[in-house]
C-alpha cells in the first residue's frame, strides 16, 4: 500500500470530503478576498474552490506528513528522484532547475552546480552564435523540428510571447509525422533565409529523424547546402552531435526530461533566435524566480504546492476525474497543450516508487482552450452536464499590447476579464430557476491564477509554476513524476508495422506480426 493512504490526514480529507461546503450557499464577496494567496507576481484567487480553513489545515498536513517540500529541495539538489525501488528504472537526477539557475550567486548542492555549470556555457554558446548570426542578418524565419517535450513548450512559449518579437523574426514548428505538417510550414517561408533546428535528446527520434530528412531534401532541392542551415540540439555525442552536418549544436542532458525542457537548450534556441538573447534571460529568470518560490516558501505560502494540494482535493476526496485549463489570453493558445503533456506524461502512472499498484487516483484529463473563445463551445457541458469539472483560470489584468478600444464604454481587456470573473462565479454559485432548462446546479469548483502582464518574465514563471505543481502532486502520491514508460509499447509495435511496410517494397522477410498485417491488409 502507498504511504498517501497511510497518512493521518487523509483519513481526516475523506471526512471533511462527506460535508464539503457548498459554494451555492457559501459565496460571499468576504471569501472571494479572503481565500487569496499573493505572492512571487501572482496571486491565487481559491473563494471558488469547494474548501474551508479546515479543508485547508489537513490538505497542509498531508503536504508536511509527505514530506512535499523536503522532496522540493531534493530534486532541486540535484538528487536521484526519477527511479522506481527495484526495478529496472532511468534512476536519474531531475535538474531542470539548473537549466535557469545562471543569474545568482549562491550555495547549492555540488550536482545542481555542476549542472548549472553546463547550462551556462550552452547560454554563452547561444549568446555567441545568436550574435553572429545579427551581424551577418542572414535569416529572417527558424524552423524547429521536435516533437513531444522538443516542440510543445518550446511553440507554447513563442507564440506566448509573440508580442515582444524582434521585427523581421519569425518561429515556426514541424512535429507531427504527417508530411502535410513539414509541407505547409516549408511551402510558407524563403528557405534562403530560413534556419532549422532539430531537437532529439538521442539523435534517433524516428518522427523528428524523418523531418528533417524531409526539410533537408527540400533543401537540397532548392540548390541549399543544409550544412549552413541546419542546427542541433542534442545529447553530447549522440549520432545527431556531427559538425560535417551541422552549423551548430547545442546540449542537452538526461537529468532534463522532455517536458520539462523548455528552458533548456530545446526551447532557449528558438525563443533567442525570436525574442533576442536579453529575451530569453528574462523567461530563464522568471522561471528560476519561481524556482526559488517552490524550494524556499512554507507550505502556507508557497502557491504551486497550494495549487498542487487542492488538485489533490478534488482529484482524490471529491473524486472529480479531469482538469480544464483556460486562460483568459490568446497568447496561451497552447499553453494548454503543454500542460497535457507535462501533466499526463508525468503522473499518469498507476505504480507508486516501490513499483506496487496504487490504490488511488492518480493523474487527471487535463484538457483546456482559450477564453473567450470556450464559452461558445464547451462551457455548456462545464455549466449544465452531468459531471463538475474544475477549472483552472490564468488572467492577466493588463493586454500585451498597449492599444485597446473602448466599445459600449468598456475596453476589450476589461471585457475579457469581466467574462473571467462571471465564470468562475457562475460556475460556483450557479442559478435556481423553476424552469430546468434554465437551472445551473453551481458548486462547480474553480480558482483563478492572476497576474499583471503576460511578458517574458511572467511566462517563465507561469511554466516553472505549472511544473513544480504537478512534481508536487507527485511527491504527495509518492509517484515517479520524471519517467514515461507508458509511451514505449507504441513506438515499439510502430516499429514492427513498419518492417511489414518495408517488407512489401523490398520483398524481405519481417517478423511475423500478424495484428500489424491485419491493419495492413485493410489498407490494400
Amino acid at each position: 500500500m502507498s504511504g498517501f493512504l497511510d497518512t493521518p490526514s487523509v483519513q481526516k480529507l475523506k471526512a471533511l470530503a462527506a460535508h464539503a461546503i457548498d459554494l451555492t450557499k457559501g459565496l460571499t464577496p468576504e471569501r472571494i478576498e479572503t481565500m487569496r494567496l499573493s505572492m512571487a507576481g501572482f496571486d491565487l484567487l481559491y473563494g471558488t474552490e469547494r474548501v474551508t480553513p479546515e479543508v485547508m489545515d489537513a490538505l497542509y498536513e498531508l503536504a508536511d506528513e509527505t514530506r512535499a517540500l523536503k522532496k522540493m529541495a531534493a530534486m532541486q539538489a540535484g538528487e536521484i528522484l526519477n527511479r522506481i525501488e527495484k526495478v529496472e528504472s532511468e534512476n536519474r537526477a531531475v535538474l531542470h532547475t539548473a537549466m535557469r539557475d545562471q543569474f545568482e550567486e549562491r550555495q547549492s548542492a555540488p550536482a545542481a552546480e555542476e549542472a548549472s555549470g553546463m547550462a551556462a556555457r550552452e547560454l554563452k554558446k547561444l549568446e555567441h552564435f545568436l550574435a553572429k548570426i545579427d551581424r551577418e542578418e542572414r535569416f529572417t524565419d527558424l524552423i524547429q523540428i521536435g516533437i513531444g517535450g522538443s516542440d510543445l513548450g518550446p511553440r507554447a512559449l513563442y507564440l506566448a510571447l509573440q508580442a515582444f518579437a524582434r521585427p523581421g523574426r519569425r518561429a515556426h514548428f514541424i512535429s507531427n509525422v504527417d508530411p502535410d505538417d513539414a509541407n505547409a510550414v516549408l511551402s510558407g517561408v524563403d528557405l534562403k533565409k530560413t534556419l532549422v533546428v532539430v531537437v532529439s535528446k538521442s539523435g534517433s527520434t524516428l518522427e523528428t529523424l524523418t523531418n528533417e530528412e524531409f526539410a533537408r531534401a527540400r533543401f537540397h532541392k532548392m540548390g541549399l547546402d543544409p550544412k549552413e542551415h541546419f542546427i542541433a540540439v542534442t545529447g553530447e555525442k549522440s549520432p545527431m552531435d556531427d559538425p560535417s552536418r551541422y552549423l551548430a549544436s547545442f546540449y542537452m542532458w538526461d537529468f532534463v526530461g522532455g517536458r520539462y525542457s523548455a528552458t533548456s537548450m530545446v526551447g532557449a534556441v528558438v525563443l533567442g533566435f525570436a525574442l533576442g538573447y536579453p529575451g530569453i534571460v528574462e523567461v530563464l529568470r522568471g522561471a528560476h524566480a519561481m524556482d526559488r518560490h517552490a524550494l524556499t516558501m512554507p507550505a502556507r505560502k508557497n502557491l504551486p504546492l497550494t495549487s498542487a494540494l487542492l488538485g489533490i482535493w478534488n482529484r482524490n476526496f471529491l473524486h472529480l476525474p479531469t482538469v480544464a485549463i483556460i486562460p483568459y489570453s490568446q497568447a496561451l493558445i497552447r499553453f494548454p497543450a503543454h500542460l497535457q503533456q507535462l501533466d499526463m506524461e508525468s503522473n499518469g502512472k498507476r505504480i507508486d516508487k516501490q513499483g506496487h499498484p496504487v490504490s488511488f487516483s492518480t493523474g487527471p484529463v487535463i484538457w483546456g482552450e482559450p477564453g473567450t473563445n470556450g464559452q461558445h463551445s464547451f462551457y455548456q457541458l462545464i455549466h449544465q452536464g452531468t459531471d463538475p469539472i474544475p477549472l483552472e483560470f490564468i488572467g492577466f489584468r493588463k493586454s500585451q499590447h498597449p492599444i485597446d478600444i473602448e466599445v459600449q464604454f468598456t475596453f476589450s481587456q476589461e471585457k475579457l476579464l469581466s467574462n473571467l470573473f462571471a465564470q468562475s462565479i457562475a460556475l460556483a454559485s450557479g442559478q435556481a430557476s423553476s424552469n430546468p432548462n434554465k437551472f445551473f446546479p453551481g458548486n462547480r469548483p474553480n480558482r483563478i491564477l492572476l497576474a499583471d502582464r503576460l511578458d517574458p518574465f511572467t511566462a517563465g514563471a507561469l511554466l516553472a509554476y505549472y511544473e513544480h505543481k504537478v512534481a508536487f502532486q507527485g511527491f504527495i502520491w509518492n509517484i515517479n513524476s520524471f519517467d514515461q514508460e507508458g509511451v514505449q509499447l507504441g513506438k515499439v509495435l510502430a516499429l514492427k508495422i513498419l518492417e511489414q511496410f518495408k517488407a512489401k517494397r523490398t520483398k524481405e522477410t519481417p517478423s511475423p506480426f500478424p495484428l500489424g498485417e491485419a491493419y495492413l491488409n485493410i489498407l490494400s
